[in-house]
């Protein structure tokens, strides 16, 4: 590659995940697609984005980790539950017919903005709920499914965690967010992408650059959740989800 093509990908990674960082997913939206572009073939790209994904959450756990704090149930539940999903996903996605999935992934996520849309309130004060055990667990199940898109679709599988985080738990938009930034963008996607690694090929000439614009996109998109707060944040979780889902679903 030369140096044009390095920064094409690097200001791809930026912007992509700055706006995922934000929005609490869908870096995808942009990245993934674009490495196709360059002529990677669709395997080789998801592997590759997924390990440029992890920076992101690299990024956003070094602004989180600096004023914000993690619950550690969070953080045990997110793992127990969503990490094993995420390598289910990365096995099931090679014997799955692309269109397919993409129509489905398309539809849930257009679903996502529309239903945030017509819930004004969603989101914008913390009201925790479903913190018993029993209903923890229920909570964790969902996250395994989750982390089974996750691990198998390409775009937008963070927002499916982020607006559950804010529905079961009673999350505001902008603690949902970090969860996502840091438990899926580090966490599941490394575990994503050591599957995927595992089973395909991740062209390593890339990554670089894509490492270097997701983590500085995932510690700006942070900044700016914590600076506009949750009625920002919700705005911009829509406008990506059906922006997300109008690609998917358009003809091409």
């Amino acid at each position: 590659m030369n140096l044009f093509d390095q920064l094409v990908l690097f200001l791809t990674a930026l912007v992509s995940n700055t706006l995922s960082a934000f929005s609490g997913g869908g870096a995808g939206l942009i990245q993934f697609p674009i490495l196709i572009f360059l002529g990677l073939s669709f395997s080789v790209a998801l592997a590759t984005h997924k390990v440029a994904s992890v920076a992101l959450g690299v990024g956003a756990a070094v602004r989180y980790l600096s004023s914000s704090k993690l619950e550690r149930q969070f953080v045990i539940l997110m793992l127990a539950f969503g990490v094993p999903g995420v390598v289910i996903g990365g096995n099931i996605i090679l014997h799955i017919p692309d269109h397919i999935a993409q129509i489905a992934l398309g539809v849930l996520t257009g679903g996502l903005g529309i239903y945030s849309i017509f819930q004004p309130t969603l989101g914008q004060s913390y009201s925790p709920k479903h913190r018993i055990k029993k209903e923890m667990l229920l909570g964790g199940v969902a996250l395994f499914f989750l982390g089974i898109l996750n691990g198998s679709l390409t775009s937008g599988t963070g927002l499916f965690v982020t607006l559950w985080l804010v529905l079961w738990f009673g999350m505001d938009y902008q603690r949902a967010v970090a969860y996502t930034l840091v438990m899926v963008g580090l966490f599941w996607n490394g575990a994503g992408a050591i599957t995927l690694g595992i089973l395909g090929e991740i062209y390593w000439q890339w990554l670089p650059a894509l490492l270097l614009g997701s983590l500085l996109g995932g510690y700006l998109g942070s900044h700016l959740v914590i600076k506009h707060g949750n009625r920002w944040v919700k705005r911009a979780f829509e406008i990506i989800t059906i922006s997300i889902s109008i690609k998917l679903l358009w003809p091409t």
